[in-house]
């Protein structure tokens, strides 16, 4: 996999440097600032960026809206948040325009070396990765009219297929039968008007839907 590192903290970014190429991984360019991310991303196109959101030059939000630009010009690079901090007012924005290839993890939410690179495969190969944290901050930041028809258990729901869990261990977490959960989701889709196109992609639209405010 090849690896673009957006970092302004120098012990980090030379550990996660030094973490990727020993599990076989090049990193193709490291940045320590916002600006430089995307010129980097144009010159080596690589599998997935890696991306702090307070970076310079303001150390506020340039990460993040670097991300999205990113995001906008290189559709094919994956793109996996990695941050301290939760900026609702860009974030909603960079997993709302499409639902692959895009993650946001906390960094100290993250519990092992291994729950760290299983994400990053799996932006790089085109799926989506949200810490249960940015959900919950992102869905209490949502004032979309829709979400105001579902129930709460729907809330539920949704909140559960954002971390991720299959329609059985969200039955096990809510101790509902499995044709509940079926006939919630269902309910869910049909209140966000998405068509069936295949379970998988429309629950990531679902719960996009949802954050975007």
């Amino acid at each position: 996999m090849r690896v673009v590192v957006a970092e302004d903290s120098v012990l980090l970014r030379d550990g996660l440097v030094r973490l990727l190429a020993a599990r076989g991984h090049q990193v193709v360019a490291e940045v320590d600032n916002a600006d430089d991310l995307l010129p980097a991303v144009a010159d080596h196109l690589p599998d997935i960026a890696v991306v702090d959101v307070r970076m310079p030059p303001t150390l506020t939000d340039d990460g993040l809206r670097a991300a999205i630009a990113v995001r906008a010009e290189h559709p094919e690079v994956g793109v996996l948040v990695f941050s301290q901090y939760v900026e609702t007012r860009y974030a909603g924005k960079l997993l709302a325009d499409r639902s692959e290839g895009v993650g946001y993890l906390l960094k100290d939410r993250v519990a092992d070396v291994t729950e760290f690179l299983d994400a990053l495969s799996r932006v790089a190969a085109g799926g989506t990765v949200l810490d249960p944290d940015v959900v919950s901050q992102l869905m209490r930041a949502s004032q979309r009219g829709s979400v105001a028809d579902l129930t709460p258990r729907e809330k539920e729901v949704l909140g559960l297929m954002a971390e991720g869990r299959s329609n059985a261990a969200i039955a096990k977490a809510l101790v509902v039968s499995g044709g509940a959960v079926e006939k919630y989701v269902t309910s869910i889709f049909t209140k966000f008007d998405l068509p069936p196109s295949g379970d998988d992609h429309r629950r990531v639209l679902a719960v996009l839907r949802y954050l975007d405010g």
